[in-house]
């Protein structure tokens, strides 16, 4: 199902509204807060906002300050009250929500200083308690909240209501949840540094909002989506009672939304338009549902899986399975860019995204005569340990003592660094010089894992775009020159085949970032009229569904293996990487290596032929052109 705008989906326990992209979600929602502003200001009234914090909601801030300077959207008549706060928490710290607010939105809007609300995370905590209650009368003497803007943790909380919390729960200190703070830790740099307790709204105040909207991309959003949406309301997943609320709204992208019936299993809520790739989707669904083989499916296994209509349209069962089976047969591929040499480019939004989910197909391009370019779009220096620029640090020091290069310049270096880090605070961001040491760590660290794929330095661009260049786990807008250094590398190598990140799941958002800005780059040199295919990989959070698959590349046991030994090249995120991401605690290698084993049992199960490995691709199709 492709949507080329927005889509209502039917047989939800509240109204859920899906659109092709979180850009095109942010821009409804930003749509409906200016309509009710200009409509309360024309009244001479106040719009009291509900607002959160995270990286769900940038978008729309951003839309926002652009409606502000551009259409002339006044905020001034605006009153505000965020729904949470870490505790404890200075307001000027860089975690600090209110410092957050202020940075993202507040400085760059006209909403009066005394409008805003912020929990305070400096209280007493004898004090705590009727702070709380002083929160919620300010709510109420501002005349109550008109439109409540939610996110949703991957516990299912909507402020910082964890599983647990009631449905008459009010403003107040809660315990976060375990997962939560490990989802919390890259902000935090490192799980050992975020607070254990925060001052949040509660559901029951939540719920006393007279509109809410809850906002909700990437597929790492899916699964608790699919809870609050469509699942029993239970305290275990806190965004399930805004089933009970009169006017609450899910908008969601299409990975959030993928675990929806109306997507996942269409034929189950009604009838459907049997497409090719719903067809393909039922039949692989099914073949994995009764463990059967794409080519031993029966007319009875379609007839009991609610799969009637199927099979009266298009059946029987065995051209069903040898059409499908014929289809996945078509995606195994041993020569993925031909067998004529060409320039193939690698769009890698970290360092190692390249080798980690497509290292294996890297080694093919390279050993098969192609010339392969790998472009890293950012340097990663976020993502290294203190402890490893300390250590490459002394071994400058010495390596220059040892060949008596000017060591003057190097100790001041070296002192002014150690000084930095001596009086560094948990979550401080890295001053220039440490961030400057930490990108030659990853630099030189992909140069060795391209070189085990056998790509030359020679062939690596380090881009090292701008959006990227805060210091921070938050990242600027994508910059204009961002895009015309992409499209200048395009334009100078000519490639035939480009490879692009396609993990809408990454948890900091760079990999979207970096996907939309190549996207946004290829239209403009198709325009151009240069043309290549472009290839979307996943790797590092999550794995294309098999229906999915458009093409599989085999893995032997010697080149995975070859794969691993790239991956380990990258010494600074092993054996602990500073972000793994929080839904799979293991190192990206044993990630890797089962993600490309789980697909090819897939491919077994459904009765293709056996591989020791695969990894899988998709091609991208322009939206915008389709």
């Amino acid at each position: 199902m492709i949507l080329m705008s927005s889509h209502y989906v039917p047989h939800t326990k509240v109204p859920t509204l899906v659109f092709s992209t979180s850009a095109q979600a942010t821009r409804h929602v930003a749509l409906m807060i200016e309509s009710l502003i200009r409509q309360n200001n024309s009244a001479g009234r106040a719009t009291v906002l509900g607002l959160p914090t995270g990286s769900t909601p940038v978008g729309l801030y951003r839309e926002l300050i652009r409606l502000h300077k551009e259409a002339g959207l006044d905020f001034s008549r605006v009153i505000t009250f965020n729904l949470d706060e870490y505790y404890p928490m200075q307001p000027d710290d860089p975690q600090s929500y209110r410092r957050w607010m202020q940075e993202t939105f507040f400085n760059h809007v006209n909403i009066p200083p005394q409008n805003i609300n912020v929990p305070d995370g400096t209280i007493k905590p004898e004090e705590v308690e009727d702070y709380c209650l002083r929160y919620e009368q300010k709510i109420r003497r501002a005349g109550g909240i008109d439109l409540m803007l939610l996110g949703i943790g991957r516990t299912g909380h909507i402020g910082f209501n964890e599983p647990g919390s009631t449905r008459h729960s009010r403003t107040r200190l809660a315990t976060l949840d375990p997962v939560t703070r490990r989802d919390a830790a890259s902000s935090f740099f490192g799980e050992d540094n975020v607070p254990h307790q925060a001052l949040t709204m509660g559901v029951g105040t939540i719920l006393d909002a007279r509109k809410i909207v809850l906002m909700a991309f990437g597929e790492h959003k899916a699964k608790i989506v699919q809870r609050a949406v469509e699942g029993p309301v239970t305290d275990s997943v806190a965004a399930s009672f805004l089933q009970q609320h009169p006017d609450a709204t899910f908008i969601l992208d299409r990975a959030a939304a993928a675990e929806l019936a109306a997507f996942a299993r269409p034929w189950t809520i009604g009838p459907v338009n049997w497409t090719p790739a719903l067809i393909r989707k039922a039949v692989i669904w099914l073949s994995l549902k009764v463990e059967k083989a794409l080519l031993k499916l029966s007319d009875d296994d379609f007839r009991e899986h609610e799969l009637y209509e199927l099979l009266r349209e298009h059946g029987p069962a065995s051209v069903l399975g040898r059409r499908v089976f014929d289809e996945m047969m078509a995606t195994l591929c041993t020569e993925p860019a031909g067998r004529r040499p060409c320039t193939v480019l690698i769009f890698s939004p970290h360092p190692d995204d390249d080798v980690i989910s497509m290292g294996g197909t890297l080694i093919r391009l390279a050993e098969q005569g192609h010339r392969v370019h790998i472009a890293y779009m950012t340097s990663g220096n976020i993502a290294v340990f203190d402890h490893d620029a300390s250590r490459f640090l002394d071994f400058a020091v010495e390596f220059n003592r040892m060949f008596q290069i000017d060591q003057e310049q190097t100790e001041k270096l070296k002192q002014r660094m150690q000084n930095f880090l001596r009086s560094k605070k948990p979550g401080q961001p890295d001053s220039e010089d440490l961030l400057k040491v930490k990108a030659l760590i990853r630099a030189t660290e992909a140069r060795a894992a391209a070189l085990a794929c056998g790509v030359p330095p020679e062939q690596l661009e380090f881009m090292d775009l701008r959006f990227y260049r805060t210091g921070t786990i938050a990242k600027a807008p994508i910059h204009p020159q961002d895009i015309a250094d992409i499209i200048a590398l395009l334009e100078r190598l000519q490639p035939a085949q480009i490879y692009v990140a396609g993990e809408l799941s990454d948890p900091h958002g760079t990999h979207r970032v970096c996907a939309e800005a190549v996207f946004d780059s290829v239209r403009a040199v198709r325009k151009k009229g240069q043309d290549f295919e472009v290839w979307l990989y996943r790797g590092a959070w999550e794995e294309w569904e098999p229906h999915e698959i458009e093409r599989v590349v085999p893995l032997s046991p010697e080149d995975v293996e070859r794969k691993k030994q790239a991956i380990f090249r990258h010494q600074s995120q092993k054996d602990r990487a500073m972000f793994p991401g929080s839904m799979d605690s293991r190192e990206f290698w044993q990630r890797a290596e089962d993600r490309n084993r789980h697909t090819a049992r897939l491919y077994d199960q459904l009765g293709l032929p056996e591989f020791y490995a695969l990894e899988g691709f998709v091609q991208w199709r322009d939206e915008e052109e389709t």
